[in-house]
Order: structure tokens, then C-alpha cells, then sequence
């Protein structure tokens, strides 16, 4: 919408062009051209709504997603272009019609990728259309007459839940990518868990891949190629939160969810839920829950994935925590307990804060 953020005090056309956005999806009543409380209000709600970090403020993030708010499935054809996917709630809406028809087009995320191109295919080819891959008028047509008699396709979210499961308990042969985060006060906090981690893991067989080394600083779209190209089973991203003052701490994990279009990764929010119970039992960090988010390294990673915010770097008490390297040892041993636990089934599992390394070893699980 506009490289510049918009906050509170703002005025002019962009703030109306936001306002009339804001309206059209029902969150403000009428567009106005100067960012007041009114506004404010509806950016919050949208934000909320939308996964993102509640601000108050359209920051390049949030002005992306509500562009791709203004879409309603029908307004524009949508085909698969390489350069740049294609992305709005138009998308989502077909992605989600395709999944109750029984279309495979992978998790609901907006984004007019390879398997929603193949998907469109298929339905055209079993509503006998033209199949060229492209969404307009006449596959539109055509999908709104075949629900009016048909639904039920397996949903995305058992497609990944049967995945991990079909992968057995062992974590031998798997492949787990480590994201730690170097947009922090101590980009070396992360680097060190990560590699702690590295360590334990390919010890038990399993491929482990890091998107940086200690000098590296790659984009978050190099995070995502990176995590997207070696088959990832889970990616797991460390970071270090901040605020504005002392007063925000503890840890808190994020998985892919989009309350506006019903979606969320199952496993993703499986193991987020793992790691913050192992993590708060094991230690006296506060325990800041767990929330669905639509951040770009949640969506556009193809394998679950959740984003761990280890404390604040703003908060003196957390950065004495993590600077303590037996501290930083029981953060690792929280997330080997979790990881295994992700592939454990039902009645193999134990109760939080209960199960050890030695446990694990004795069923049989771990060397």
C-alpha cells in the first residue's frame, strides 16, 4: 500500500486510502483522512485478526496483508506467476475451496504457488473445463456449481498431521532446520543454543541445517529458501524479543495460524504448545503463552514451523538468564525433550517437565 508507516497524528491520502480499506471489511464505519483513535482502534483489530503484531501502526508488514485484504475471490484471474506469487484473501478463498472439493493445494496461506496452480488443474480437468491452471470467471462458475453437491475433501491440516506421524518416533533420518536469529542486541545468545542443539541432534542421526553462521546476517527470504530447499521436517527460529521499556519478559512461541481464513499448522501448533510448557517447567522464565501468526517465516515455510521468543533483550533479568551457559543448557534440553515429544505417540507420552534424555534411552528412542 506504502513504503512509509502510518500511526497515530497521520493524515492525507493515504490515511483515507486505509480508512476506506478499513471500512470495507466492516472495522471502522466511515474512511477518514487523519489517523485518529477511531483508526487506530481498527488497525489494532485488524492486526489481531490477521496475525500480526498489534501495533496501532501500518508498518511495511501490515500494509502488505491488508492489500491482499482488498482481494475477493472473483475480482481479478489468478494464475501461477513465477517472479512473484500472487497473494490475497481471493487466494486463500479458492485454496480453501479447492481443500473441501478434495483438491490438494497444500496449507490455506494466501499464496498462489506450484501445488494451487496443479490444484486449479486438476478441478478443471474434473469439471471439464478449459484446464490451463488460471482461476477466472469460468472456473469460478464452475467450483460455486460443484459445492452446491459436493464437499468433504481431507483438510491440509490432516495431511501434515498424518505426515508426522508417518515419520515413526525415532528421530533418526529426519531433517530439523535451525533458524537462530541475529536481529538482537547478542546475536551469539542464539547462535550458541542453536549450536548446542545442532550438536545433540546430529548425535541422534538427524540432519541438521543452519540458515547462518556467526557472521552471516541472511534475509528472512534467504530463511525461508534455505529451509524450503533441503525437505525440512520441522524449522525451529530462535530469537530474542525487546520492547520498549523493562517491563515486557518471559518466553513465548509462534506457529502459522490465520484466524481470518480458519486455518492453522496443527503440528506447528502442537509442538509450539511442547515447547512453552518444557521450556516454563524446566525453567522460572514467564510463561507468555503461545499465539498463531501470520509472520512471512510462519507461512511460506513449507514444513511446520514455530518461532521461539527466548526473553526480551530489553529485560535485565532475562539476559542474566541467558547469558548463563547452564541456563542456555536447560533451554536446550526443554527443546530435545519437545522435539521428541512432537513424534511420540499419545500413550508414550508423559506428563510435562517429567521426561529425560535417560527415559528416552530406555524406550528404546534415543542411543
Amino acid at each position: 500500500m506504502q513504503s512509509e508507516q502510518l500511526r497515530l497524528g497521520a493524515s492525507g491520502d493515504l490515511v483515507l486510502l486505509l480508512s476506506n480499506t478499513l471500512q470495507r471489511l466492516g472495522l471502522l464505519t466511515s474512511p477518514s483522512s487523519t489517523f485518529d483513535g477511531e483508526v487506530e482502534s481498527a488497525v489494532k483489530a485488524f492486526q489481531q485478526n490477521r496475525g500480526l503484531t498489534v501495533t496501532g501502526i501500518v508498518d511495511e508488514q501490515t500494509s502488505i496483508v491488508l492489500e491482499e485484504a482488498h482481494w475477493k475471490l472473483g475480482d481479478r484471474t489468478l494464475l501461477l506467476t513465477p517472479q512473484r506469487f500472487m497473494r490475497g484473501d481471493d487466494v486463500a478463498q479458492l485454496q480453501s475451496r479447492l481443500i473441501e472439493l478434495g483438491f490438494n493445494c497444500g496449507r490455506v496461506d494466501g499464496i498462489f504457488g506450484i501445488l494451487t496452480h496443479k490444484a486449479v488443474e486438476e478441478f478443471q480437468k474434473s469439471a471439464g473445463i478449459t484446464v490451463d491452471g488460471r482461476c477466472g470467471a469460468s472456473t469460478v462458475m464452475a467450483m460455486l456449481r460443484l459445492m452446491k453437491v459436493v464437499s468433504g475433501g481431507a483438510p491440509a491440516q490432516l495431511r501434515e498431521q498424518i505426515a508426522r506421524e508417518g515419520k515413526g518416533p525415532a528421530l533418526a533420518g529426519k531433517v530439523i532446520v535451525l533458524d537462530p536469529s541475529s536481529e538482537t542486541s547478542d546475536p551469539m545468545i542464539t547462535f550458541d543454543i542453536a549450536q548446542r542443539l545442532e550438536g545433540r541432534l546430529i548425535a541422534l542421526g538427524v540432519s541438521v541445517f543452519m540458515t547462518r553462521n556467526q557472521s552471516a546476517e541472511p534475509t528472512d527470504q534467504e530463511r525461508i529458501d534455505k529451509a524450503n530447499g533441503c525437505a525440512a521436517d520441522l524449522v525451529i527460529s530462535l530469537t530474542i524479543d525487546r520492547y520498549k521499556n523493562d517491563r515486557a519478559h518471559g518466553v513465548a512461541t509462534y506457529y502459522y495460524g490465520a484466524d481470518a481464513h480458519g486455518v492453522h499448522s496443527v503440528v506447528g501448533e502442537r509442538f509450539a504448545n511442547l515447547v512453552q510448557r518444557e521450556i516454563t517447567a524446566r525453567t522460572d522464565l514467564l510463561n507468555c503463552r503461545t499465539h498463531a501468526k501470520t509472520w512471512d517465516l510462519l507461512r511460506r515455510t513449507k514444513a511446520p514451523t514455530v518461532q521461539i521468543g527466548l526473553g526480551y533483550s530489553t529485560h535485565p533479568g532475562d539476559m542474566k538468564r541467558l547469558g548463563d551457559p547452564e541456563f542456555r543448557e536447560t533451554l536446550v534440553e526443554s527443546l530435545m525433550i519437545a522435539i521428541q515429544r512432537l513424534y511420540l505417540s499419545a500413550e508414550n507420552d508423559a506428563k510435562t517437565g517429567t521426561l529425560k534424555i535417560s527415559d528416552l534411552r530406555r524406550a528404546g528412542i534415543r542411543k
